[in-house]
């Protein structure tokens, strides 16, 4: 009868037939989505390639930076070694 190469070739063109109407917004939207995954596969590798160099300072423009907060005088604030013996 039918081979499997047959049955697919015949229903795709039954698809495209009954689907003729979508099939320019099907092929927008799939042209969309494989961008948008280009852009993130690329987003991602910059972002890789960025944790490995090393950080470079970051400047703010126009902004101040509160002073440092004082640190209090509890056990858990102190480095080990500042710590008294006993």
């Amino acid at each position: 009868m039918f081979g499997l190469s047959e049955l697919a070739v015949i229903l795709i063109v039954v698809i495209a037939v009954l689907a003729a109407k979508k099939l320019p917004e099907l092929a927008r939207s799939a042209g969309k989505s494989a961008r948008i995954l280009k852009a993130e596969a690329r987003a991602m590798k910059e972002q890789d390639k960025a944790q490995e160099a090393p950080a470079a300072p970051r400047i703010i423009q126009g902004g101040t930076l509160p002073p440092p907060a004082p640190r209090s005088g509890r056990t858990g604030d102190t480095p080990p070694g500042d710590r008294p013996a006993g």
